[in-house]
């Protein structure tokens, strides 16, 4: 990976194209992300760069923190996050990654955690259907079914489609395209949807399939 950014879910609207097409897009507030770590083969036995974003105030960063920001030579950020270049070492200490790294048409990865929906039964979670609503069957029509045999194997079996919470889970959308580049305000436009609610924080890199 040579390129990717740290961003912002703010939110989806539309554009129009020149022949008055809609495009829905999702806004991102792309960086800027400065490096707040260079990691090389020599040292670490990988090329990466460790980047920082959304800025904190000083008394809510712990002391590790503040000091790798202190050697920097940057403000106190709320996020860190490793970002696997294989051209880490063109990066220094302090640098800042923007939103000017993507171009119009570019194809991204973009990788987020879903939105959190509390404890919901098989039907949500899993996608399973009801059980019958006649013939005595009731009133469990919503419930998760047979668990197995009593006397063989007398357990349930692992990995079965049970309630339970459903998701804040790490969710990668692949092939996506970016519509805009706002290197004013730092800002993204990608086509289609990303995972998580607004305000959540994303990972934009290039597509790792191609075009």
């Amino acid at each position: 990976m040579k390129k990717a950014i740290v961003g912002k879910k703010l939110g989806m609207t539309q554009v129009f194209t020149p022949e008055g097409v809609v495009i829905p897009v999702t806004v991102v507030e792309a960086g800027p992300c400065p490096v707040v770590q260079v990691k090389n083969n020599e040292t670490d036995g990988y090329s990466a760069v460790v980047v920082a974003f959304d800025k904190q105030k000083a008394q809510r960063v712990n002391k590790p923190m503040t000091g790798a920001f202190k050697k920097a030579g940057i403000d106190t950020y709320r996020f860190v996050k490793e970002l696997r270049f294989d051209n880490a070492s063109e990066y220094s200490l302090g640098q800042e990654i923007k939103a000017d790294i993507f171009a119009e048409g570019d194809k991204v990865d973009v990788v987020g955690t879903t939105r959190g929906r509390g404890f919901t039964g098989v039907i949500q979670r899993w996608n399973q259907h009801r059980l019958k609503m006649t013939h005595g069957v009731g009133p469990v029509h919503r419930e998760v079914g047979s668990m197995g045999a009593n006397s063989t194997p007398s357990r349930v079996f692992k990995n079965k489609n049970m309630p339970g919470h459903y998701g804040v889970e790490r969710v990668t959308i692949q092939n996506l395209e970016i519509v805009k580049v706002d290197t004013d305000r730092n800002v993204l436009l990608v086509k289609g949807c990303i995972p998580g609610p607004k305000g959540s924080i994303v990972t934009v890199r290039e597509a790792k399939k191609g075009n």
